[in-house]
């Protein structure tokens, strides 16, 4: 097979192009690299199964060249990251919503295969039992920056699922559950990446909020294992599934296990949402998923722990002299 992966230089995206390779398929990537890395990939570059392109979504023309040469869509490309939404939402929101809109078309246009990324965000503050499929979004006002991205990948679901019920267009979905691992960086406002880098430093993990959130956080290995259980399966076709782990920790929880771990002479700073993000920000104060529906059509199942998961991003970002 070969695979279009927008975003495919990304953080999840690079992990899934070097799956992809090694089990022998081939593999366009098309990425702007605004939050991608050219680093993810170089390790694939000069492999004849891949072909780069730097570009963006929103080149419609572009689009429609790459997905004219492959057997299947991979969409991953997004604004991603809580301070890239809140600092940039226009922008934001024109990538996640337009440049879907381009994907979806144009393989439509061409009747291949799309697989959606989407995210454990359009539940928004819905933080009751864990998360399945059919829960309830429940979500601040719209013109509080922080729920764009929510809104986005909602209605990117939404295009997706319909382009599959009226057009019959091969579509599936999945939605990603606080996935982490090596080459993912704090700098977007990624938590578990931003203490290992502070503990690894002997700085202060800057703790936002009261630190009793939780969340699940899944193995960006694990995580690429799930997508490939989706895509593999004819199943799954029509589908939307959650990927993630179900170990539940507190943020501050989280914080204390890093320096505990690696350590580290570090200590925890409290800080407000609003020193953190500026006014009005609203976060969830949990988020779990279900992850029994994929679990019972593909057999998946995350493998890997969140000690497994800090040692990993810190021996990489060791490595990375970061």
């Amino acid at each position: 097979m070969k695979y279009l992966i927008t975003g495919g230089a990304g953080f999840i995206g690079s992990h899934l192009s070097d799956a992809l390779v090694a089990r022998g398929d081939g593999i366009v990537i098309l990425d702007n690299l605004s939050t991608g890395n050219h680093h993810n990939i170089e390790a694939l570059i000069g492999n004849e199964a891949v072909t780069f392109y730097n570009g963006s979504i929103l080149d419609r023309d572009l689009v429609s060249q790459l997905v004219s040469e492959v057997d299947h869509v991979i969409h991953l490309a997004a604004a991603v990251g809580v301070f890239n939404i809140v600092d940039k939402p226009l922008e934001s929101l024109r990538i996640n919503l337009n440049g879907t809109e381009n994907v979806l078309e144009v393989a439509a246009q061409c009747n291949k295969p799309v697989l959606i990324a989407s995210s454990s965000e359009i539940y928004g503050k819905n933080g009751g039992r864990p998360l399945n499929e059919e829960s309830d979004r429940i979500v601040g006002s719209p013109l509080k920056s922080r729920w764009s991205y929510s809104e986005a990948k909602a209605i990117d679901e939404s295009l997706g699922y319909f382009y599959f019920s009226e057009k019959g267009l091969p579509v599936r979905l999945v939605r990603f559950f606080n996935t982490v691992g090596p080459r993912q960086v704090g700098s977007y406002g990624m938590v578990v990446p931003r203490f290992v880098e502070a503990a690894l430093k002997g700085e202060p993990l800057d703790v936002y909020g009261t630190g009793e959130q939780s969340r699940c956080f899944c193995h960006v290995a694990d995580a690429v294992a799930g997508l490939l259980s989706v895509i593999d399966s004819p199943e799954t076709i029509g589908q939307v599934y959650n990927i993630g782990n179900d170990y539940e920790i507190s943020v501050e929880g989280l914080a204390k296990a890093v320096i505990a771990q690696l350590g580290s002479p570090s200590t925890i700073k409290k800080k407000s949402y609003e020193d953190a993000y500026g006014a009005g920000f609203e976060d969830m104060q949990r988020r779990i998923p279900d992850i029994s529906k994929i679990k019972a059509t593909t057999g998946w199942a995350p493998t890997r722990s969140l000690e497994v998961i800090i040692n990993d991003i810190a021996g990489y970002l060791n490595n990375a002299g970061l």
